[in-house]
């Protein structure tokens, strides 16, 4: 995963997450709330009391269960669907803005269906990873209170 960022202008948050081993790129349009938890995960940040990611990860692991891994599954009508695997097996359908979040504070991984790559997939050619690179330099210094709203 690469991170979170507003795009401009319209002023809404976007998750992008990196192929491990090839040159694609997925963009997840996500809610202001979810693009605050996603920041803070990937800040280390530890609220005082629990967040509702935070009471997600609680309840899984006091179950008796982990999260094994998220699973990008599809994309219908230009939204995105997700599933939580559990380590019992079990799935639960969720959507991939707060399935990020999850896995970001459980440590699972993320992995997305080739057909969701294949229809909503950016390949970046290296010539371009320069422009990338900017937006690793952005995640740097974008707080959670960036994507509050105004």
């Amino acid at each position: 995963m690469i991170g979170v960022r507003v795009e401009m202008p319209s002023n809404q948050p976007i998750v992008l997450l990196r192929e491990v081993s090839g040159e694609r790129y997925l963009p997840i349009w996500i809610g202001a709330v979810e693009a605050t938890a996603i920041a803070f995960a990937q800040q280390g940040v530890v609220p005082p009391r629990p967040l509702t990611h935070d009471l997600m990860k609680d309840l899984i692991s006091a179950t008796g269960n982990d999260l094994a891994e998220v699973r990008i599954t599809e994309m219908r009508d230009g939204v995105f669907y997700a599933v939580l695997v559990l380590g019992s097996g079990v799935e639960v359908s969720a959507r991939p803005s707060d399935s990020i979040a999850l896995a970001l504070r459980t440590g699972s991984k993320i992995v997305c269906d080739e057909s969701v790559l294949e229809e909503a997939g950016l390949a970046v050619p290296a010539e371009e990873e320069d422009e990338v690179e900017k937006f690793r330099e952005f995640l740097d210094h974008v707080s959670p209170e960036d994507f509050e709203s105004h």
